[in-house]
């Protein structure tokens, strides 16, 4: 995504004719679609916009689980905390 900023940025710039941009060539303006363009095909190919989505889906499902429990007036952290001082006081 940043890549696709930088080539509206520059795009932008050479269109209004904003000095020094307005002398360079069009292929450097256009050179960062360009390669965007390639990060995104080696991205999917080699897997690792799939990889991220499914980190990012775990990481939501556990704060979702975590604030579900949290709702339901169980803690998540004090939980273990408790069953350790129960488990000692029956012995």
């Amino acid at each position: 995504m940043p890549l696709v900023a930088v080539g509206v940025l520059l795009l932008v710039l050479k269109l209004l004719e904003v000095d020094p941009v307005a002398g360079w060539s069009w292929l450097w303006i256009l050179a960062p679609f360009g390669l965007a363009v390639a990060w995104w095909v080696y991205a999917d190919s080699t897997g690792v916009t799939q990889r991220r989505a499914i980190r990012r889906m775990e990481e939501r499902k556990v704060a979702r689980r975590e604030r579900d429990i949290e709702a339901l007036g169980m803690s998540v952290r004090g939980d273990r905390s408790k069953r350790g001082r129960a488990a000692g006081k029956g012995r």
